[in-house]
């Protein structure tokens, strides 16, 4: 066999371990499921909701849906003001300071606004399906990242 191809069968057999090593870590490890897939599951899966208020909820989350879009777009747009503000100045200065002040403005509005939405999903509950929301969105809160 020459030395051409067992280097290319090397390289080949080295890929696809490196490659099942991926797919085996992927497949062993599942990310947490993010605060709001995991209410809207609870939402939608657990407090057998009335059609009315499946209506009432898309509705809600279709509006949120697309204002979180606007301002994660907005944070973008800071990102690359930043980066061009770092680039140019090369130092902490008034410009990256600004910059960063309009990234945590953004960020600060999109928090304000899904707690908002929170309480706007909760509104649309009936009493006995308001405490498990309740202690769904602490849990959410306090639970540990990962």
């Amino acid at each position: 066999m020459s030395a051409v191809r067992l280097i290319l069968i090397s390289l080949l057999v080295a890929f696809l371990a490196a490659l099942a090593g991926v797919l085996a870590g992927r497949a062993l490890t599942k990310p947490a499921p993010a605060s709001e897939t995991v209410l809207h599951a609870l939402l939608y899966d657990e407090l057998a909701l009335d059609a009315g208020q499946k209506a009432r909820l898309d509705a809600l989350n279709r509006a949120f849906a697309a204002r979180k879009t606007a301002l994660e777009r907005e944070m973008k747009a800071d990102n690359v003001a930043l980066a061009e503000a770092i680039r140019r100045d090369k130092a902490y200065g008034p410009a990256v300071s600004g910059a960063v002040d309009r990234i945590h403005h953004v960020m600060g509005t999109l928090q304000k606004e899904t707690i908002e939405h929170v309480f706007a999903m909760r509104a649309i509950l009936k009493p006995d399906q308001v405490a498990r929301y309740d202690a769904a969105v602490e849990r959410a809160l306090t639970s540990p990242a990962r």
